[in-house]
């Protein structure tokens, strides 16, 4: 009989890190006795690696983690030697780029903020980071942070464009990115096929999200959880077992696993 092994792949900003604060300490130890307790935890983040690198390194952990909305996949092989110590789903940043400026047409341009090109205080501004966090946040590999400035309209035909062009728009909190046609779901299910091969465990997924770029990724878990988040409207959302906090992150992000983990156990 298989022993049962529980991954939790989560988002960060608005799931388990307060919005505002970008901390998690009210739960910090409840969080290192799941990973002491062998329950494996997979950041699954619009996050770069350079941020995740500093997330392990500033909370004294060593997790594997999925970065830039589903562009790559790192550590694994902390999971099991194995495994890939990284693989990349994505073009690069340039290509990227160059697909976007090929397609787009100017007039959508000129609706759109690139945040990479402004000044770094108005970055600090829009992202809501300290400075010294601003310089990791902005390493991206695989993806164009933006804001669009359009209509509700023009940002759905937007994104159309971008889709016919092999391009993903992925939302977030605070920005959306341009990102290559990959999503948290794809990144998270291609991580799931290479561990269930190297481990001889019943795996059991948790997910953990808060807003719409999450929504595919929770969908594809056994314990879908939702995160309470004041500017997301989850009435919307229509999963049948889905978990969802009464409490914002953190607080929510621990309401959820622990209601999820009931449910396993019984």
């Amino acid at each position: 009989m298989p022993k049962k092994k529980i991954l939790i792949f989560t988002d960060l900003d608005g799931s388990l890190l307060d919005k505002e604060t970008f901390k998690f300490d009210v739960i910090k130890d409840y969080f290192k006795e799941l990973v002491r307790n062998g329950i494996i935890i997979i950041p699954n983040s619009s996050k770069t690696e350079a941020e995740l690198l500093d997330f392990n390194e500033q909370n004294n952990l060593d997790l594997s983690f999925i970065t830039e909305n589903g562009s790559s996949i790192h550590g694994l092989n902390k999971i099991h030697h194995n495994l890939p110590d990284k693989i990349i789903i994505s073009r690069t940043i340039n290509e990227i780029r160059n697909a976007y400026e090929e397609n787009i047409s100017l007039d959508f341009k000129n609706k759109t903020t690139h945040i990479l090109e402004l000044e770094i205080e108005v970055q600090q501004k829009i992202l809501g980071l300290p400075l010294d966090k601003i310089k990791l946040a902005i390493k991206r590999d695989h993806s164009l942070p933006i804001k669009f400035n359009g209509t509700e309209i023009e940002k759905n035909e937007f994104t159309k464009i971008l889709k016919n062009s092999g391009l993903t728009i992925q939302t977030g909190g605070r920005i959306m990115n341009v990102c290559d046609n990959v999503n948290k779901s794809i990144a998270m299910s291609k991580t799931l096929q290479l561990i269930r091969k190297q481990l001889d465990d019943e795996i059991i997924t948790i997910g953990v999200g808060d807003n719409e770029n999450d929504i595919e990724m929770i969908k594809q878990t056994d314990y879908p959880c939702l995160v309470k988040n004041d500017n997301f409207d989850s009435s919307l959302i229509n999963i049948d077992n889905l978990i969802k906090s009464s409490e914002p992150s953190p607080l929510g992000w621990a309401d959820v696993i622990k209601t999820a983990i009931q449910k396993i156990e019984s």
